[in-house]
């Protein structure tokens, strides 16, 4: 089988076929940095790591680009609205740069928690400002643009294949259009290609054009930077669905107007994650994240909530990121347990195997094992199906036809895509259970032996079912700042 994914140029599965064998070039659209990415924004990148490591586990040669959008991007996609850099700016009372900074290393930390690889090549808008004015010389030479009050404009009738990834009609849309959004433009879905002083007066962040002094539109980057690293032909695009009947239309007309060639031969579309309304809380706020709207939450909202960032990324990994997937903490704490109950599954097969982990590539699979990481790479093929690969890795740990070394043989070559550190966890879990076998009553200190004792006084009321008594000691337990899990090995304490 080879990969297959599903195109939203055509809106059909597609074998994937790279224009240069044995290697992938893609190019995934990063943050605009002028406040924290929420989790809605963080799924885009979830899913580009899944695609990155897929392909590096199908061994291609990959080249990953992303871009920083550090120039102002407006608050709407068709040149309306205010700067969002220019308002965190002001809000904050420090300069542009250092807003995009402060966000930029902000939006790491966040894909470092995840166990999200970073791209092979981040490029900043304000470091590429020379390669965008070059692209727009090209169209002007081409004819694709015209000058309106300051502005220079990309004239959307002169390319006649626009709004052909997002299936619009050009011709229907001038007829439902409101033309009174920009006086300036021929066209209602003309763009801005490069906004001079006439519109941005006194603007933090200006450079010298051939047009005039002032700055690149938002559109022009993606295509600049992406054609600057991979060539004016490259294999895959990404990016949320949001970005499909402007961003990314905006982008093709741009880039194949510039070279007459077919831009991207695939264009991949995470779907949105929304906030459901859970059942006692109607009052909430429920739909599509949104900073504008200010109904979002960060990844250390979750963390603040006793979540790990993996929880997050396991819950994202049990849908298809074409799936709409609806955000509750009642989900989040399922997704937790089921981590949690994944973790404590591998360690006890590290325990059969002493501890041991072994070494990549010393473990010969044998046809059973090698039945699992067929359906695995057969997911990973189906257009990244992570939930069907997580199910092989599930499926695979309880096999107890398969030696433990074996298994964890193949849960660090699943895990490898997965990026859930199921073996650095279950190796912690072990380390903490072997510490606490070792433990000997004169190691503990008075108010610990006086806590064993009410756990072992717990434990015995249970047994004799006196649940009030076990209730009671837990009960105080709490109230002493000691938190109770009851584990397949007994019950187990730690401070809170």
């Amino acid at each position: 089988m080879a990969l297959r994914l599903y195109n939203t140029m055509g809106r059909k599965m597609e074998e994937f076929v790279p224009i240069h064998s044995g290697k992938a070039g893609f190019y995934g659209c990063g943050p605009t940095v002028y406040n924290y990415a929420h989790i809605g924004n963080l799924r885009a990148y979830v899913f580009l790591d899944i695609l990155d490591k897929t392909l590096s586990y199908l061994n291609y040669d990959i080249t990953h680009v992303m871009n920083i959008t550090d120039i102002g991007h407006l608050s709407g996609d068709d040149d309306e609205g205010e700067d969002k850099m220019v308002k965190t700016a002001k809000q904050r009372n420090q300069s542009v740069l250092e807003i995009a900074q402060f966000y930029t290393d902000a939006f790491f930390n966040d894909i470092d928690r995840l166990n999200i690889r970073r791209p092979d090549i981040v490029c900043k808008a304000t470091e590429h400002v020379q390669d965008m004015i070059d692209l727009i010389k090209r169209l002007e030479e081409n004819g694709h643009t015209y000058m309106s009050g300051g502005n220079l404009y990309y004239d959307v009738s002169t390319f006649p294949d626009y709004g052909k990834l997002a299936c619009l009609n050009l011709d229907d849309l001038k007829a439902g259009a409101r033309i009174d959004v920009d006086q300036n433009k021929k066209n209602p879905q003309d763009f801005v290609l490069w906004f001079t002083k006439s519109k941005f007066e006194n603007h933090a962040l200006v450079w010298d054009s051939p047009w005039g002094r002032g700055y690149p539109g938002w559109h022009i980057e993606c295509s600049a930077m992406s054609m600057k690293y991979l060539g004016e032909q490259i294999d895959i695009h990404t990016g949320g669905i949001d970005h499909i009947p402007v961003h990314h239309t905006n982008e093709i007309a741009q880039s194949e107007g510039a070279t007459g060639k077919r831009w991207v031969n695939y264009w991949l579309h995470n779907e949105f994650l929304v906030i459901a309304r859970e059942k006692g809380q109607e009052d909430q706020e429920a739909g599509k994240m949104s900073k504008s709207s200010g109904n979002f939450l960060t990844l250390q909202s979750l963390v603040e909530k006793g979540f790990h960032p993996l929880d997050y990324r396991f819950f994202l990994l049990g849908a298809h990121y074409r799936s709409q997937v609806a955000f509750s903490w009642t989900a989040m704490e399922g997704a937790k347990n089921a981590r949690k109950a994944l973790l404590q599954r591998v360690e006890k097969v590290l325990a059969q195997n002493q501890g041991k982990i072994p070494e990549k590539g010393a473990v010969a699979i044998s046809a059973k094992g090698q039945e699992y990481l067929d359906k695995f790479t057969a997911a990973l093929e189906n257009d990244l199906a992570t939930p069907q690969a997580l199910s092989a890795l599930q499926v695979a740990i309880k096999d107890t036809a398969l030696s433990a070394e074996e298994i964890l043989s193949l849960v660090g070559i699943m895990d490898g895509v997965l990026s859930l550190s199921l073996l650095e966890g279950a190796s912690a879990l072990y380390q903490e259970k072997k510490a606490a076998e070792s433990a000997t009553p004169a190691e503990l200190s008075p108010e610990d032996l006086e806590i064993q004792a009410l756990v072992d006084e717990r434990t015995a009321a249970k047994k004799a079912k006196d649940f009030a008594r076990a209730d009671a000691i837990r009960q105080e337990l709490q109230n002493r700042g000691i938190q109770v899990i009851d584990t397949p090995q007994g019950p187990q304490w730690k401070r809170v």
